[in-house]
């Protein structure tokens, strides 16, 4: 080969060497700079979010009790922080299934700048007794700040109309998410996350990384099952599903005779009961509760110290139906509240039945699963 060629060559491959080094050198200082880029553009992204699209989270008005806090101390843990507002009640199923993923996500995150408001909207009378809710909230375990807004006006300034719903401002009280009743966990988490992060950014604060999201399994619906039965007056309109001819006369005492053909999703009362705007009272020393349904969780919301002795298609309830507050065939209501009479792994088909001893026992609603 001439002395030419080889020369080329040698010049050639320098070339290329020189040419690679600088590329592998200009990408060794880009990847070095890439995580103050990513901040800059975090910030600069947060700094240029246009807000004008959302609300501004509304004061907390017209507050019977705090549990957990004080006014004062509420009004300033609230400033700057990332707010979930948790409209709930303590007899709802459907808020009672939430509150595990609300009570962990307050452990994973008020250190980070997180603020859990239990917003406790009564739908029963009984509801706004403060005794009755302190009991729920130690009951389920709840640290955080828990309002008792007794006269609905914090849940009709949310405008909200729902058990239960989640809304979440931002650290400058911006609503940024709004949730409707149970499920989507995993997306509500991711939120808080997010908004977490932003805030850490605008405060100059170390973003830590993404943590896992809570695991906890989520109560699975069945379709179609059984919708809730109503037993005061007052709530039945569009949605009144007692089965007896008597039906509804607001206010009186009737006496209730169970037919012998009942309907699906119906329920039928056997003894005297006296019509309430949000309840059924029992006013004979012996009154039925019977009802076919179609679901795998039965629970009852019912009020007065009483007795209820259980049945499933005729037959005492056995272990395989047998809800939470299932003792030896009864339930003893102690405490207005919510109490699981059924509770299976598939949803089927069955006739349930109750009889009651205590005259002045209260049922409000049936709820299914």
């Amino acid at each position: 080969m001439k002395t030419e060629i080889k020369t080329a060559i040698i010049f050639g491959i320098m070339i290329v060497g020189g040419v690679t080094g600088l590329s592998l050198g200009f990408s060794s200082l880009e990847t070095s700079q890439t995580p103050i880029t990513t901040e800059i553009e975090k910030q600069s992204s947060i700094d240029t979010l246009d807000k004008s699209s959302f609300k501004i989270a509304p004061d907390l008005v017209g507050i019977a009790h705090y549990i957990n806090t004080t006014p004062e101390e509420l009004s300033e843990e609230i400033k700057g922080k990332v707010v979930l507002y948790d409209f709930w009640t303590y007899s709802c199923i459907n808020c009672i299934r939430t509150i595990p993923y609300i009570t962990a996500w307050n452990e994973k995150y008020a250190d980070d700048g997180l603020l859990i408001i239990g917003v406790h909207s009564p739908e029963f009378e009984f509801e706004k007794d403060l005794n009755n809710v302190k009991m729920a909230v130690d009951k389920n375990g709840i640290r955080y700040p828990v309002v008792m807004d007794n006269e609905m006006k914090t849940w009709k300034a949310f405008e909200n109309r729902y058990w239960p719903r989640k809304y979440i401002a931002d650290s400058e009280g911006y609503i940024r998410y709004d949730h409707i009743g149970e499920g989507e966990y995993e997306q509500t988490e991711k939120v808080i996350q997010e908004l977490l992060e932003e805030r850490a950014t605008k405060l100059g604060l170390n973003v830590a990384a993404a943590e896992p999201l809570v695991a906890i399994k989520e109560f699975e619906h069945t379709s179609l099952r059984t919708p809730e039965l109503y037993f005061g007056y007052n709530f039945t309109p569009g949605r009144n599903q007692l089965g007896n001819a008597e039906g509804f006369i607001p206010g009186n005492d009737v006496e209730y005779v169970i037919p012998e053909e009942l309907q699906l999703h119906n329920y039928y009362l056997g003894g005297t009961w006296k019509n309430l705007e949000g309840s059924m009272e029992l006013v004979s020393d012996e009154g039925i509760i019977k009802l076919p349904y179609f679901a795998k969780e039965v629970n009852i919301v019912a009020a007065n110290e009483a007795k209820l002795s259980i049945f499933i298609d005729g037959k005492p309830i056995t272990s395989e139906y047998a809800g939470s507050d299932v003792v030896s065939g009864e339930i003893h209501i102690v405490e207005a509240g919510l109490y699981n009479i059924i509770k299976s792994d598939e949803a089927t088909l069955h006739t349930l039945e109750i009889i009651v001893s205590n005259p002045g026992f209260e049922i409000y609603t049936l709820t299914f699963g």
